[in-house]
């Protein structure tokens, strides 16, 4: 059911960065499940990872490594290797280890991550077992499957591709992710893979990466979960034959940072347009905030009603379960006679009530279509702040209460 979510993009291969898919069979057999990534010697990598107190132990060890040497990155569907404990840290060491058994490279240059259900042990012995397939397919051009290869309840691939020139070098950024439900951000809200063959210090791309989740990934919220396995990954392989990037400021940097958010805000934004079960894209803009956590508390709030989102799935105009939201979103001192509430194009509500030029009819058109702006003016400040979330349907009980089904 994905909203305005069609084929893939030209997803341009990244110099220095090759993908390998497998099926190792962890919940279907033929399934490919299993993705290798593999980093030319030399790269930097950076990585934002899920607050989520019981993080899982893919991310555990990711996050530890990461500050390394970085040579392959493991992925697999199925299972999440989440709420396991020390048998889940030693089943994702293990299948590290057997990796960089096979790649000849030290165990620590192996980063994993896992997406599936939750609680139950990791199957080492099949992802073993599809190490080596995944190791002999490695290729440039193999973006495409590999973001075919991390979906879980994904309808469809997500992935986009930026390149521009400097000094008659081509830079090439290209990105994919996974992620339909358990979205709510908290870091990044998925699993996300971004690579350039621009070459970029260590701190540099640190910051380029949070930056860029910062007004992507941690924008998106589909159901207000905060996953277990969440990690986003920004690789800079410096294969490009141009000076490496070493401070946040020049045309250089400025022209990459551009491509980096433009791929993460599109990659980002496809998580939401394949919510599971969605029929609306949904952006809830807040402007005029005394500060940003003011507005990204209503915004949120707004986004994660379920009333409000019921009433979306519905396309009914029921503008009085917006203002319910935006009032009970916790802003302190808040003057409800200056807000102003829009639906689309249509002012709904002015300075706390009904607009009196507001009819149902306006209200009802824009909730027919399947993208929808839900603007809020609070009239506090200057600080704004965008979000984009999906309405809650039947489809999305289905899915989620038949997902071990």
């Amino acid at each position: 059911m994905a909203v305005g979510l069609g084929p893939l993009p030209t997803l341009h291969p990244v110099a220095g960065f090759e993908l390998g898919i497998a099926s190792a069979g962890i919940k279907r057999p033929g399934r490919k499940d299993v993705v290798v990534m593999r980093c030319a010697e030399g790269s930097t990598v950076a990585g934002v990872f899920t607050l989520n107190a019981f993080c899982a132990a893919p991310v555990i060890l990711a996050k530890q490594r990461v500050q390394g040497t970085v040579r392959y990155l493991l992925t697999n569907t199925g299972n999440a290797n989440a709420g396991t404990g020390e048998p889940g840290l030693a089943a994702a060491a293990r299948t590290c280890a057997k990796l960089a058994e096979l790649a000849g490279v030290d165990e620590s240059a192996v980063l994993p991550y896992s997406t599936g259900v939750i609680g139950e042990p990791l199957p080492v012995e099949k992802i073993e077992g599809a190490l080596q397939a995944a190791l002999d397919d490695l290729s440039v051009d193999n973006w495409a499957a590999a973001a075919t290869g991390i979906m879980t309840t994904d309808t469809l691939p997500k992935g986009a591709s930026r390149q521009f020139q400097h000094d008659g070098v081509t830079i090439t950024v290209t990105g994919i992710s996974k992620g339909a439900g358990m979205i709510r951000p908290n870091m990044a809200t998925m699993l996300g893979y971004i690579a350039t063959d621009a070459k970029v210090s260590r701190e540099v791309l640190h910051n380029l990466m949070l930056d860029g989740a910062n007004k992507s990934f941690n924008r998106i919220t589909i159901d207000g979960d905060t996953s277990t396995n969440d990690c986003c990954m920004l690789i800079a392989t410096g294969q490009a034959a141009l000076p490496e990037i070493t401070e946040a400021r020049g045309a250089l940097f400025e022209a990459l940072k551009k491509a980096v958010f433009e791929v993460c805000m599109e990659v980002a934004q496809a998580i939401v347009r394949d919510g599971e079960g969605a029929t609306k894209f949904v952006t809830v803009e807040v402007n005029g905030g005394a500060n940003h956590q003011e507005c990204l508390d209503v915004g949120y709030t707004v986004a994660h009603s379920p009333l409000i989102k019921t009433a979306l799935f519905a396309s009914d105009p029921n503008w009085g379960r917006i203002l319910a939201a935006v009032g009970r979103a916790g802003v302190p001192e808040l003057d409800v006679s200056k807000i102003d509430v829009f639906l689309g194009e249509v002012c709904i509500a002015s300075r706390g009530a009904r607009a009196a030029t507001y009819t149902e009819a306006q209200g009802s058109a824009v909730m027919a279509r399947e993208e929808i702006g839900i603007r809020i003016e609070l009239g506090r400040g200057e600080c704004s702040e965008t979000i984009w979330t999906t309405d809650l349907s039947h489809e999305y009980v289905k899915i989620n209460a038949e997902y071990r089904t």
